[in-house]
């Protein structure tokens, strides 16, 4: 797959976590530093391989971009066809939402007294370029919809595992309980780590130099 000359950013990305990680923060570090981090990835709407941004008419896509080998964090597309939304659901680990396209909604749930599941403050809009956290210490039960009837939506989604592999569960209302493993929509990763196009343009312009 030929990436776009701008998946650096992706890299990048993932390097600059990689390295807060090593440093075994706090959450709320990671929370605070990695945001800034994922807010600056998804400024910029130029990086992510169109084979990780399509839509499906059935559900949405989970894409893997990048998985730590250590499994401290994962970095996931979403991609939400028109109307398509999440059941309540929870991470069970930290985690840093990133719209890169389009508009997403995120209604966090509670149970009250009876146990039943109901929606808890008001549905956050995110728009390109802006970050929200989910943990199980900041807020971890939500459902999340695509804010566009006619169009998709895409956002970045940083998980503190490999999000794919851990399980979660799904809500009813009533207050009973799903449990999942979601997986992943691809089965092939993009390749990040392919540096000869830049190093061969370098050579290239210092030949001209020269």
């Amino acid at each position: 797959m030929r990436l776009h000359p701008s998946s650096h950013r992706l890299r990048h990305f993932v390097q600059q976590l990689a390295a807060l990680l090593e440093r075994q923060p706090a959450e709320p570090e990671i929370l605070t530093q990695g945001s800034a981090l994922l807010a600056d990835l998804v400024a910029h709407d130029d990086w992510l391989p169109n084979d990780y941004a399509q839509p499906q008419p059935q559900y949405y896509q989970q894409n893997l971009l990048h998985a730590d080998a250590l499994g401290r964090f994962s970095v996931v597309s979403f991609v939400w066809g028109p109307g398509q939304s999440t059941p309540i659901h929870d991470h069970t680990v930290w985690g840093l939402i990133g719209l890169l396209r389009g508009a997403e909604v995120s209604q966090g749930y509670a149970q009250d007294a009876l146990g039943r599941w109901v929606p808890s403050g008001a549905p956050v809009v995110l728009r390109p370029g802006q970050v929200e956290a989910v943990s199980p210490t900041v807020g971890d039960v939500h459902r999340v919809s695509n804010a566009l009837a006619d169009q998709p939506s895409i956002s970045i989604h940083v998980y503190g595992a490999n999000i794919g592999a851990v399980e979660r569960s799904v809500f009813l209302e009533d207050g009973s309980r799903k449990p999942f493993v979601s997986g992943y929509s691809n089965t092939a990763l993009p390749n990040i780590w392919d540096l000869s196009t830049e190093k061969n343009a370098a050579l290239q312009a210092a030949a001209v130099v020269v």
